[in-house]
């Protein structure tokens, strides 16, 4: 018991440190998701006086290939991070299609790194959060019932064996006592 106690009491400080590190990460991608939505907005706010021009533009014209997605530890914690993401983009006549075609290219191109990158970061933000969740728990778990538990059961064995320790000797010494007057009876 005295092992498992000194276990949990060592592993605990480590565990409150991961959590508060996963605190400030869920905060961190929280921010990031938020100000990358809020930049998603404010670009097509930007490019809301081409709305026109939109329906000139061929749909086929730009497409999502691939989105490279590889694993970041964060505070002992597996999350998405976003590496590149390629596009597939078919020929046009630049001298037959308007002149804003490249720049309707880039501009997709923009805004859909920008939701990407924000839904990356919505998902890195739950994962955080999960994780963060589990550590509270087992930081409970040691701080509220399993340390105070070990400690109330090396008391109560402390003070069984006390107590037998006690009784031992207690009753060694009424047998010694005993012995003793039976020696004084046989003399007499």
């Amino acid at each position: 018991m005295g092992k498992q106690l000194k276990v949990r009491q060592r592993a605990l400080p480590t565990l409150q440190n991961k959590e508060s590190a996963l605190r400030l990460e869920v905060r961190k991608a929280k921010n990031d998701s938020e100000r990358l939505v809020q930049e998603l907005e404010d670009a097509l706010k930007r490019y809301d006086y081409l709305a026109a021009l939109w329906n000139e533009f061929e749909p086929g014209l730009i497409a999502i290939t691939d989105v490279d997605l590889y694993t970041k530890k964060v505070a002992g914690v597996k999350t998405p991070a976003l590496g590149e993401i390629k596009y597939e983009i078919k020929p046009f006549n630049a001298f037959t299609k308007p002149a804003w075609y490249a720049d309707g290219v880039a501009i997709l191109k923009e805004l859909s790194r920008l939701g990407i990158e924000s839904e990356v970061y919505v998902e890195k933000a739950r994962i955080l959060d999960y994780n963060r969740r589990k550590t509270t728990q087992k930081v409970n778990l040691y701080e509220k019932v399993q340390i105070p538990g070990y400690k109330e059961a090396i008391r109560k064995i402390k003070r069984y064996m006390e107590d037998e320790e006690n009784l031992s000797k207690a009753s060694s010494k009424i047998v010694k006592k005993r012995h003793a007057e039976e020696e004084e009876a046989s003399e007499v």
